[in-house]
Order: structure tokens, then C-alpha cells, then sequence
């Protein structure tokens, strides 16, 4: 069964860790969050590691294809969120974390219109360097003040966000242009739909 397969339970894990890594904002002192940022960490890494092995040993599935990008978003939107209700930004971070939850909805409701003209969009280089410096920022301040006092660890992770955020504007445009590209076009006389392989060009 596709559940089975060892890249979907990575990627279900992703999922199931979520209620724990929001439990820890409850729980007072250092620890917490130093192990919240263990929990985070260790799903970030599911995020390469369940691609990787479904494409090495052949597991790709329509489940996991489905599941991978909800995944992510659901773990960062959360995160976002939590660090947000309990004041962990530091100021002006609340922009850049708006930027990245409203690219996710944007993509989101892209890829469903592309997915109905059976057309896929690859992610780009960009669009994994944006995803790599965007977990290291939330775990960054998910640590906070409890990270070394000789740096300046809620500051660095501000600024590693508004860096993911501005690459998060570039990755947004390139999808919704490929999104665009498609809705413009103009409809066939008699309401025929294009052919399979028109839609893919």
C-alpha cells in the first residue's frame, strides 16, 4: 500500500509532528525550545529526505505527490503562527511571514488549477533555496532568546526571513505566471477542449 512505503511516512510524519512542535510554545524555559527546534529541524530534513528515496527507489505516488506540499506548508504556516501569538518575532518580521503564508495559499490554489489541465510545474533551484533558508529561519527563532547570549539569534533570524520572504516574491511570480499563461488563453470555437499534449506545451 502507498502508505506503507517509507517516503509517505516520512512525509506523514511531517505531519504528526506538527501538534507536538505547537505544545512546546506552552511549555516554559530553554528546553522547550531548544527541542522544538530539534522537532523542526527533524522534519525539515524529512522534506529532502522522502523525495530523494521516493525518486531513488521508485515509490513516487500520486499519495505522496499530494501529501508532500501540504505538508509544508501546514508545518510552516503553523510555526509562523505560533511564533507570531506568542511574540517571537522581532519587529518588522511580521511582514515577511505575511509574504510567505500568502505565497503558500498562492501556490496552493495554482497548482489545484494547473493539476485539472494536467499540467505540472517543476520546483526551480530558487524555489529550494527559498524552502532550505526559510526552515533555517523559523528554527532559528523558534530558539530565540534561548540561543547563544554572545549573538543576536532573534535578529539573525529576522533577517534570514525577510531574505526567504524576497525570494518567496520571485518563486510566487514564476508560478503565477505559468498559471497565468494558461488561464489567458482563449477558448475554442464550440467549446472543445484543447488536447492533452496542447495543454502541457
Amino acid at each position: 500500500m502507498p502508505f506503507r512505503s517509507l517516503p509517505n511516512l516520512l512525509t506523514l510524519s511531517r505531519i504528526l509532528v506538527i501538534p507536538a512542535v505547537i505544545a512546546t510554545f506552552y511549555v516554559p524555559g530553554d528546553p522547550a525550545r531548544w527541542s522544538a527546534c530539534a522537532l523542526f529541524a527533524a522534519a525539515g530534513l524529512t522534506d529532502w529526505l522522502d523525495g530523494r528515496l521516493a525518486r531513488r527507489w521508485k515509490q513516487q505516488s500520486d499519495i505522496g505527490r499530494f501529501l508532500d506540499p501540504i505538508a509544508d506548508k501546514l508545518l510552516v504556516s503553523a510555526t509562523l503562527l505560533m511564533l507570531t501569538a506568542f511574540g517571537r518575532l522581532p519587529e518588522g518580521a511580521l511582514l515577511p511571514a505575511l509574504v510567505i503564508l500568502c505565497r503558500e495559499i498562492l501556490v496552493s490554489g495554482l497548482r489545484e488549477y494547473l493539476a485539472g489541465l494536467r499540467v505540472g510545474v517543476p520546483v526551480s533551484r530558487l524555489a529550494k533555496w527559498k524552502t532550505m533558508i526559510q526552515m533555517v529561519a523559523i528554527g532559528v527563532l523558534i530558539v530565540g532568546d534561548a540561543g547563544p547570549s554572545f549573538l543576536p539569534v532573534t535578529a539573525i533570524g529576522g533577517v534570514l526571513l525577510w531574505a526567504a520572504a524576497l525570494l518567496t516574491l520571485v518563486t510566487g511570480y514564476d508560478y503565477l505566471r505559468a498559471g497565468l499563461s494558461h488561464m489567458v488563453r482563449a477558448p475554442r470555437a464550440g467549446g472543445a477542449k484543447p488536447s492533452k499534449s496542447e495543454r502541457l506545451a
